[in-house]
């Protein structure tokens, strides 16, 4: 019942939002497959586009600051987004040490380290980025951590509808297919050698209750090698 009115909050808070227009959206977001409307709406992360390959694009991130869940064991990624994700609204509330309201951002995104195998929980953490107002001092919460990152390269593969257990692995095996060969995947295999605690990002933007104009993405993070060419 506690879930399904936390929910229902966060409906109403988006409809609220729904006509404003921020323009928090960078320009250069241009090179975007589908611009996400949630982002005429509410903040998002700030990015620059560098490359728009065949099914991918590479974007390069500003540093930023997200708020995050302990890593959450599970075999459904969608359980376990909805369990962090309720986590963090809460947060967003005022369920903080500074008793603080928040404006919600998007997307809200879940690093994915998949399990050795199909009946095996995985380990998923789940984030909210946090506004530019706010990341001076973001107000600290029991049960979740700042993550800070620097500025950041990534490997991008957009699809629309609603993430599913059964469409994310696709997804990401797509994007994976789509970068083979090139310097991008290197980058990559490096990093996550460097990193093996993610295996890659499912970015969400929009509420559940939204049912048109839905925007996921897959995020694969990379450093950029001195002498990469963009």
């Amino acid at each position: 019942m506690a879930a399904g009115l936390s929910m229902l909050k966060f409906s109403v808070l988006l409809s609220l939002l729904s006509n404003l227009n921020l323009g928090l959206w960078p320009e250069s977001s241009k090179g975007l497959k589908i611009f996400p409307p949630t982002c005429n709406r509410i903040e998002c992360p700030s990015f620059e586009t560098v490359h728009v390959g065949n099914g991918f694009e590479i974007r390069r991130y500003n540093s930023s600051m997200w708020m995050s869940t302990s890593p959450i064991q599970d075999i459904s990624l969608v359980q376990a987004t909805r369990t962090g994700f309720l986590q963090l609204f809460d947060y967003i509330q005022g369920k903080n040490e500074y008793e603080q309201t928040i404006e919600m951002t998007a997307p809200v995104i879940t690093e994915v380290l998949p399990s050795d195998g199909p009946f095996c929980e995985s380990s998923f953490t789940v984030s909210f980025y946090v506004p530019k107002v706010n990341q001076a001092n973001p107000p600290p919460a029991k049960g979740l951590h700042i993550q800070q990152w620097k500025a950041t390269y990534a490997a991008v593969r957009q699809f629309s509808g609603f993430v599913s257990d059964s469409n994310i692995g696709e997804e990401a095996a797509a994007l994976q297919a789509s970068l083979a060969g090139t310097d991008w995947a290197a980058a990559i295999e490096k990093r996550r050698a460097e990193d093996p605690t993610s295996s890659y990002i499912v970015a969400q933007y929009n509420s559940p209750f939204e049912f048109y104009n839905r925007v996921n993405e897959i995020w694969l993070l990379f450093d950029l090698e001195e002498g990469l060419a963009i």
